[in-house]
């Protein structure tokens, strides 16, 4: 994302929009559904993009959206609430992951240097992202919710 980030920031912010639009599938959608995307769209992220360990975005991914999904379940979250999601979710993927590579000793960096320079500024561009798409997601989804329900009642 060269055209959005600034040269200084690009190894300092990992934007992972794919994730934001999970969070907001496991708030007004189910939790069930995030955890399958979260599982799918976290493995193809760690075969394209990152050869170290395989699955490590995968079970980060799944695990957060269903976590996140348990505590805050509602079906008309307020924009508050969802920035809120948004920003937890952000920080327990990557403190699940910073704990995945530190168990493989793959990270030698201590947790609070991780915090300060790479998951505070990545969980800042993430609600910056959660607040554009915050309108038209909710409504794609809850337009899917619908069409859903329709389908089960016919």
């Amino acid at each position: 994302m060269p055209w959005l980030l600034p040269n200084a920031w690009e190894m300092r912010i990992i934007p992972n929009l794919v994730f934001v639009v999970i969070l907001f599938v496991t708030v007004y959608h189910h939790r069930h559904t995030a955890l399958i995307l979260g599982l799918s769209f976290g493995m193809l992220h760690d075969v394209v993009f990152y050869g170290r360990i395989l699955g490590a975005h995968s079970f980060a991914m799944g695990v957060s959206a269903y976590l996140i999904g348990w505590i805050f379940q509602l079906p008309r979250a307020p924009l508050p609430l969802m920035m809120t999601v948004v920003l937890l979710g952000s920080l327990l993927e990557d403190s699940v992951l910073f704990a995945i590579y530190s168990v493989f000793n793959l990270s030698q960096v201590p947790y609070n240097w991780a915090l300060l320079h790479h998951m505070l500024p990545t969980m800042l561009f993430h609600f910056a992202v959660a607040l554009l798409l915050y309108v038209p997601l909710r409504k794609q989804i809850e337009q899917l919710k619908k069409e859903t329900r329709k389908e089960e009642a016919a």
